[in-house]
């Protein structure tokens, strides 16, 4: 069992922590399928991921979703009470499209995509967990998780997510997750599971 430390300890993830939050998570999905997809090009991939991180955490989730932060590590949520708040305006989606370029269109269906095969019921949705590759196996990950999965469970709420990796299916596992749907993205792109969690006493 990981030890928590002053590092790994969730803390909220304030719109200052934008740059902090933007270059961690451009390291944590540098090899995720889902973004070498919407950023092929390898030499720009971690430039594209941190602007884009950024703009979901300063224009969506840092506004309107439940962000928190280690040392090393970020996860946003979004509870039902933020749900149609944190659906990205016109601004966000304009910008979004031009951190992308020629990728937007192959974005779009995957965002579409995902929603067709989305819940209907009332609950907690993890949009974006990832830690650091240089603090991996130091807890940060799981503590975020623990944190998150607590505010559902107090809720008497399931958990939704998805993943296009599947290194992270048996972690989410661990955390009580199950695979509820597996569909590929439009275009050829990657496979993405659709996981659930049930509340727990």
């Amino acid at each position: 069992m990981t030890r928590m430390t002053l590092s790994n300890t969730p803390k909220p993830a304030l719109i200052d922590d934008a740059s902090m939050i933007g270059r961690t998570l451009a390291s944590a999905f540098g090899d995720d399928p889902m973004m070498q997809w919407f950023f092929p090009d390898a030499a720009t991939r971690e430039q594209g991921l941190d602007r884009y991180f950024t703009t979901l955490f300063t224009r969506q989730y840092g506004l309107h979703g439940v962000c928190e932060r280690t040392d090393s590590a970020a996860a946003f949520w979004v509870s039902p009470e933020g749900a149609d708040k944190a659906v990205p305006d016109a601004e966000t989606v304009q910008e979004l499209v031009e951190i992308l370029g020629d990728r937007a269109p192959a974005f779009q269906q995957a965002v579409m995509a995902a929603a067709e095969h989305g819940p209907t019921e009332p609950h907690w949705y993890l949009a974006v967990i990832g830690a650091d590759p240089a603090a991996r196996g130091q807890g940060h990950g799981s503590a975020l998780l623990r944190s998150g999965l607590a505010k559902a469970d107090a809720a008497g709420l399931p958990v939704y997510l998805e993943s296009s990796k599947p290194d992270n299916l048996p972690v989410y596992e661990h955390f009580g997750f199950v695979v509820r749907d597996e569909f590929e993205l439009p275009g050829g792109g990657p496979v993405l599971w659709s996981m659930k969690r049930d509340p727990r006493t």
